[in-house]
């Protein structure tokens, strides 16, 4: 076996960790109620309105403020959030919500049906990143009375797919809030009014935000906790010094560094692991701009994937915390998996006489051709493995120039100017194919909207496949049209899926009833409790 880098790290931790550590307990079994929960917030929020923008970081602090109409529950199937009871027609193109009564806006507005309708035309189908492919056929919401909403497909709409996308994309918004206004630039975005357990109190840039308990919460003796602060630290350096030192008590969405991960599961005051986010599986990503005449004969797609050892950089870089992903569906979805190989396993021959039957023979030098290549600054594994294919390219005679731009820019330059060759960062795996991982392959999405096909690659053939599955009422089937839209993409890929990870959490023992859910740290919070240390 290889001696490796983590190999080495490992050891040393194990040794330090087989000492005599005082170990954290805390023996209360009936919640306490009141106490502060702090929060690491690894990022600035431009915007904090989940109707408006999905998004983790959004979801992270907003979700215990605005509610969806459905959540996960503790075995991952959609539960009644905002919505009491749902059924769809045979056909599938009408699906009723009930929703909850009693329930009161943070400004004292009773929450109705003309919510739901609002946000579902005005803000998922028009404006909300994801929302506005899974709902282009959405024709109307009709209100029969003020706690019923029917949602009009002109196609059907599974509903096992839509319940599952609402957890992320269901938020609703006050429609007497945003009605007559303009929706992007309405203050409720920064300073959002919900129905949730926590009402938003302050928001100060690159400091803190806060949010305090609902006193009129629906959920009667809930929450328990008074108040949250999120806290924004983005030296993940400082990160692990607040958590160790208890300034915050939870960092998720892998907010501390790989190291500072490794290192705190063997620090027994936290629970250092992917419990309770199983819902939001992640890959590294290389995305190919096929308007590059290389990049447009896949054979030159298929040598540079070839020519990366994927495995190598997972134990050296990512300290084993993922494994080869097998296509853009991960095994943790076993409604729609394929099962099936990692398609590009490393082989520098193969790639080298790929690129020789390519027609790119090695020049002057060694070198075939130049690409420059943009990371996407997702986070901190991304610019090692801009720089680990920039070298493993260069094994291959492929030079690869990295152009280093903040994620704002990279976003800008890669989806909106489309001056890249390639690019890389996450993408993010929501339950259902349909809901964030297709629009990655389908053709049509507008110029400059992140995290879609910007590729300037196009097959009648993956967008038939996309369409037809996203329109299957027919689990069994639907889950065939997948498994051939993965064989499909897995050989053209104009995006390829190169890890499937997990993300990891490192929360203080002293915080009860956490990671109960599949997507916890996105969810409400109303039953999470402080112990006494």
């Amino acid at each position: 076996m290889r001696l490796t880098r983590r190999h080495a790290l490992l050891s040393a931790t194990a040794f330090a960790a087989s000492g005599f550590l005082p170990r954290a307990t805390f023996a209360q079994e009936t919640p306490k109620r009141g106490g502060v929960f702090t929060v690491h917030l690894g990022s600035e929020q431009r915007i904090l309105n989940p109707a408006l923008r999905a998004s983790t970081g959004v979801y992270l602090i907003t979700s215990k403020i605005m509610e969806a109409l459905v959540d996960l529950d503790a075995k991952g199937n959609p539960a009644p959030v905002l919505a009491t009871s749902w059924d769809a027609a045979p056909d599938g193109k009408t699906i009723t919500f009930k929703l909850r009564q009693g329930v009161t806006w943070h400004d004292g507005k009773p929450f109705t049906s003309a919510d739901v309708q609002y946000t579902a035309l005005e803000m998922w189908k028009k404006h909300l990143n994801y929302g506005t492919q899974l709902q282009q056929y959405l024709e109307a919401v009709d209100t029969p009375d003020a706690h019923t909403a029917v949602f009009r497909y002109s196609r059907p709409m599974p509903l096992d797919l839509l319940l599952r996308a609402l957890c992320d994309l269901g938020y609703i918004a006050p429609r007497h809030i945003f009605e007559g206004t303009n929706i992007l630039e309405n203050p409720a975005n920064t300073a959002p009014i919900g129905t949730g357990p926590f009402k938003f109190v302050q928001y100060e840039r690159g400091q803190f935000i806060i949010a305090e308990r609902n006193p009129n919460y629906w959920r009667k003796e809930f929450p328990y906790l008074d108040r949250i602060v999120w806290r924004v630290i983005t030296d993940k350096s400082a990160v692990a010094a607040a958590l160790e030192t208890g300034q915050i008590q939870l960092s998720s969405y892998n907010g501390l560094s790989l190291s500072d991960l490794d290192r705190l599961k063997g620090d027994e005051r936290f629970e250092v692991s992917t419990r309770g986010i199983e819902a939001n599986a992640f890959n590294n990503t290389l995305e190919f701009n096929t308007r590059r005449k290389e990049l447009a004969d896949v054979r030159v797609r298929r040598a540079i994937a070839h020519a990366i050892d994927v495995e190598f950089f997972i134990e050296n870089f990512l300290y084993g915390q993922a494994k080869p992903a097998t296509g853009p569906i991960p095994s943790s979805s076993p409604a729609f998996y394929p099962a099936g190989k990692p398609p590009y396993p490393f082989d520098k021959k193969k790639a080298e006489a790929l690129l020789d039957e390519a027609g790119y023979k090695r020049g002057a030098g060694g070198t075939r051709f130049t690409l420059k290549i943009v990371p996407i600054m997702n986070g901190e594994d991304v610019p090692l493995l801009a720089t680990f294919i920039q070298q493993s390219l260069g094994d291959v005679g492929i030079k690869v120039e990295i152009v280093q731009l903040d994620i704002a820019g990279a976003l800008t330059t890669v989806y909106r100017d489309w001056n890249f060759d390639l690019a890389t960062g996450w993408h993010q795996y929501r339950g259902d194919p349909a809901v964030s991982t297709t629009v990655w392959y389908r053709s049509g999405s507008p110029k400059g909207s992140p995290w879609t096909n910007q590729w300037g690659w196009q097959s009648d053939k993956v967008d038939q496949l996309i369409d037809q599955a996203a329109s299957e009422i027919d689990p069994v089937k639907r889950k065939a049209l997948y498994a051939d839209w993965v064989t499909a993409v897995n050989e053209e890929i104009p995006v390829w899926m190169i890890t499937e990870r997990k993300f990891f959490a490192a929360t203080s023992r002293q915080i009860q009833n956490h990671h109960n859910v599949p997507r916890w740290d996105s969810s409400d919070w109303h039953d999470t409790w402080i112990a006494s240390s």
